[in-house]
Order: C-alpha cells, then sequence, then structure tokens
C-alpha cells in the first residue's frame, strides 16, 4: 500500500488570501471615533464631545478624582428598498468610549452635563484645594 502525501507549497500558503479584498462598511455604519475639545477656565474644564446619532439615555459619564471616562453605545440601521423589496439591510451595534485625565481633581457634585445635537458638553468645576491650617502653640 502506498502512502500519499500532499506537497504544499510554502510561498503559494504565505500569499493565500493576501489579494482578497475585506469587506468595507458603508461611512455611515462604522464605529465612530468621540472627538473632543477640552478647555481649561480657571475654575473649571469644558468639554465638548461630539457623539453623533447616539440617544442621550445612551451615553453615560464617569468622574473618578481627575480621570473622565465618557461611553455611549451606537445603534445605527440603514435599509435601501426598491419599492416592496429591501436591497440591502445593514446594522452596526457597538461602543464608543473615551477617557482622559485633567490637572485637577473634579468637583463630582458641581458638575454638569448637557446633550444637543449630538454635542455632549460637560462643565467640569475643579476641586478647592484646602489650605493648610495654622496651628496655635500653647
Amino acid at each position: 500500500m502506498s502512502k500519499l502525501t500532499r506537497y504544499t507549497n510554502p510561498v503559494d500558503e504565505l500569499f493565500r488570501g493576501f489579494f482578497v479584498k475585506p469587506m468595507d462598511l458603508p461611512s455611515e455604519l462604522t464605529p465612530q471615533q468621540i472627538k473632543m475639545d477640552v478647555k481649561e477656565q480657571d475654575k473649571a474644564y469644558e468639554v465638548h464631545a461630539e457623539i453623533p446619532g447616539v440617544k442621550k439615555e445612551d451615553i453615560h459619564v464617569e468622574i473618578d478624582g481627575n480621570q473622565v471616562s465618557i461611553s455611549a453605545e451606537v445603534k445605527q440601521e440603514k435599509e435601501v428598498k426598491d419599492g416592496e423589496r429591501v436591497l440591502r439591510s445593514e446594522r452596526y451595534f457597538g461602543q464608543v468610549s473615551r477617557s482622559f485625565q485633567l490637572a485637577h481633581d473634579i468637583d463630582e457634585a458641581a458638575a454638569t452635563a448637557s446633550f444637543k445635537d449630538g454635542v455632549l458638553e460637560l462643565t467640569l468645576p475643579k476641586k478647592t484645594v484646602a489650605g493648610g491650617k495654622r496651628l496655635t502653640i500653647s
């Protein structure tokens, strides 16, 4: 009985699938990045974060000291119809997030947030640093 061995060229294996075009999602269904502007004022930071196409109920902001985290659940659907026939139906569900540190701790109790026209606006007051206490010597 003879034993058959399959010969594979290592170079062919290296390039297998190399020239196959990956599937592209349409640009309106690609996961987005949170684009931000952070401005420092004397007593607070102002943050403007662009999160288009997201409901305000799906946005979460967490503050821990000087660390700020923004996350949102993205749900996008697109359906192309020709009369009653559906030609294409695409969906994207995912989460985007962004975290950053500021130079000063944030007063969480006085921080405010609003969301309008796809822009999250945060006002993050700096925590006042308690001054040293002077002791009298008796």
